[in-house]
């Protein structure tokens, strides 16, 4: 078992490498990775740096690029693809079949991870892009149970990677447009899902108002904790009940699963 850590900046990537990482993935501080807020990621100019200070310390860095390209925007991926290529990280976590073909074609020689956001769940997904791109591994979507995960652990052509905590959102890995017809930028394409410009947070007396691009999310009283306004988290009227209509904005810690 490899344990793989996310590194957002470079005091998450320090505590992971320091605390017994075996590997931490990364992204570029644009629309080619699938977490791109405000304060997170890097600059292609700071990466050389952080890939020493793991790769020195024996922990291999992937570089994730793992977000669907527009026509006229697909250079930039590419050039993400190089960015990495240059560095000499160990793997690219890449979504896109069109980004997977260009790192095969010219980089055959790095290793190609499916992103969860390729949401490949079932083995002939698998061998199709372990037979045409050579993926080493594939990162499963976090919709799977513990069984379905393990019948395709049993058949699976290529390792795979589970996530074992944490979720901004309903886990619609590489399927999900919610935040698009609010804000018009959808985690697939823009890399972020609830972009900070369009988020407002609003005191009113005793309650808290969270607003995505002006339009109401959620109203929080003083004794509840407010969270990140997600359209799948909101909570709306129906029927006459105020729900959580898709998701309890609650976090799953899957590592108490795994049997030591």
């Amino acid at each position: 078992m490899e344990l793989v850590c996310p590194a957002g900046n470079f005091p998450a990537l320090k505590a992971a490498v320091d605390n017994g990482a075996d590997a931490v993935y990364l992204g570029l501080n644009n629309k080619t990775n699938a977490r791109f807020f405000p304060g997170l990621n890097f600059k292609a100019t700071r990466l050389e740096t952080v890939v020493d200070y793991a790769k020195s310390r024996g922990v291999k860095v992937f570089l994730a690029i793992n977000t669907y390209p527009e026509e006229a925007m697909f250079r930039h991926w590419c050039e993400a693809v190089d960015c990495g290529a240059e560095l000499g990280v160990d793997a690219l976590i890449i979504a896109d079949l069109g980004v997977l073909d260009y790192a095969t074609e010219h980089y055959p020689q790095i290793n190609r991870h499916l992103s969860v956001q390729g949401s490949a769940t079932n083995k002939p997904a698998l061998d199709f892009y372990h037979s045409n791109f050579g993926i080493k591994r594939a990162v499963l979507p976090r919709v799977l149970s513990l069984k379905q995960v393990q019948r395709l652990a049993d058949k699976s052509s290529v390792p795979l990677e589970v996530f074992g905590f944490g979720s901004l959102c309903i886990m619609a890995e590489g399927r999900c447009y919610l935040s698009s017809y609010l804000t018009g930028d959808s985690p697939n394409n823009s890399g972020v899902c609830s972009p900070a410009h369009a988020v407002q947070w609003k005191n009113k007396g005793d309650q808290l108002e969270t607003r995505l691009n002006g339009i109401l999310i959620d109203v929080y009283e003083p004794d509840e904790p407010a969270a990140y306004p997600t359209l799948c988290k909101g909570r709306f009227h129906i029927n006459g009940n105020l729900i959580h209509a898709l998701e309890e904005p609650t976090s799953l810690n899957a590592l108490n699963l795994i049997p030591e």
